[in-house]
């Protein structure tokens, strides 16, 4: 697979904590060049700027590269939809954006199908680690309402008003917080299995946190857990998969979970637990079961075999506005990658939503 990445722009702007631009770049006419995905899809890079006395990735941020995320949009052969708001999808952690069914699912309702690479992940994450970053890892999930920011005033500038934002596992966490943050500015809001609690007992949740809240202080880059593997070689066709996808951007293992990137995981969540206002109408959709972290193709994908489900239930009364609940029986953690029929149901089950909220 080709990596084509788009050129990357100056100029950023802004502080994380406001609500202005972020500085998509404008090199070539609007930016947009052909993405890896291949016919259909084009990204563009957002630079983003490297906020004073900001550490990034728990080392020192230095000026060049600054950081950066990753555009990606569906133009259909026919045309992207008009009229209608358009979807941002927003990956999970060890992930990026490939799911070229998705896109075509949303623009085959008339939805204008955009997605982000956050820095760090997939497509942005060359530039990440140039600069002293580690894969996936920031100490403050703040600094993604800069990537939400810059990706929200590029589709804006493509035409399009409104925007829903669909948000799978930290994705959803990340998603949440941006509609409680910018207020007014999302239409809606789809979350595919998010990430709202550790997965284990009170009692081990508890003093997992209180224990990554320290270390998280001290040494922010000391690795305190990894992902299993079987999830993602269940999904991948070279282990007898259907998704291909590439696993410098998406291993089978994940990347190392590392002590500040956990701490602000946790402060997010309790951010959830006492409550956001998300102020927009919200659909959640889980798998119907939360299923073992490890084992056999067949169990991980026709269950949550990444989180517990139950969490997610629990949380969602606490975004602050009415939320719509769709099971999917047979789900996987990724809903969108569940085989058949599951995989149908959630997308239909998504489609028909936006249908009648936005």
């Amino acid at each position: 697979m080709d990596d084509t990445r788009s050129d990357p722009s100056t100029d950023p702007s802004t502080d994380p904590s406001t609500g202005s631009k972020t500085g998509a770049d404008s090199g070539a006419p609007h930016g947009w060049t052909p993405d890896v995905l291949g016919a259909g899809f084009e990204a563009r890079t957002l630079r983003l700027p490297v906020p004073p006395g900001r550490r990034r990735g728990g080392r020192r941020a230095t000026a060049d590269p600054v950081p950066e995320a990753t555009l990606i949009r569906y133009v259909p052969e026919d045309g992207p939809g008009v009229g209608r708001s358009p979807v941002l999808y927003v990956h999970g952690f060890a992930d990026y954006f490939f799911q070229r069914h998705l896109a075509e699912a949303v623009a085959g309702r008339g939805y204008p199908f955009y997605a982000v690479d956050l820095r760090g992940h997939g497509r942005s994450i060359d530039a990440w680690t140039a600069s002293g970053g580690d894969p996936n890892m920031v100490n403050d999930l703040d600094l993604y309402l800069q990537d939400l920011d810059a990706a929200a005033d590029a589709i804006a500038a493509d035409g399009h008003t409104g925007l829903v934002l669909l948000g799978h596992s930290t994705g959803g966490l990340v998603t949440a917080r941006y509609a409680h943050a910018r207020p007014g500015r999302v239409t809606a809001l789809v979350l595919n299995s998010p990430w709202f609690d550790l997965r284990g007992s009170w009692s081990d949740r508890v003093v997992a946190t209180q224990a990554v809240y320290v270390l998280g202080r001290i040494a922010p880059r000391a690795v305190v857990s990894s992902l299993g593997g079987d999830y993602g070689r269940a999904l991948h066709h070279a282990t007898g998969g259907e998704w291909e996808y590439d696993l410098r951007w998406k291993p089978y293992e994940g990347f190392p979970v590392r002590a500040g990137w956990l701490a602000a995981i946790r402060r997010g969540h309790r951010e959830i637990g006492r409550g956001l206002t998300v102020g927009c109408p919200t659909l959640l959709c889980t798998s119907d079961r939360t299923g073992p972290d490890g084992g056999e193709a067949a169990e991980m994908l026709s269950t949550d075999a990444v989180l517990d489900v139950a969490h997610m239930h629990a949380r969602a009364s606490r975004l602050g506005a009415p939320v719509d609940v769709a099971v999917v029986e047979g789900g996987a953690h990724d809903l969108a990658l569940s085989p058949r029929p599951a995989r149908e149901t959630y997308l239909t089950t998504v489609l028909d939503w936006l249908d009648t909220h936005t």
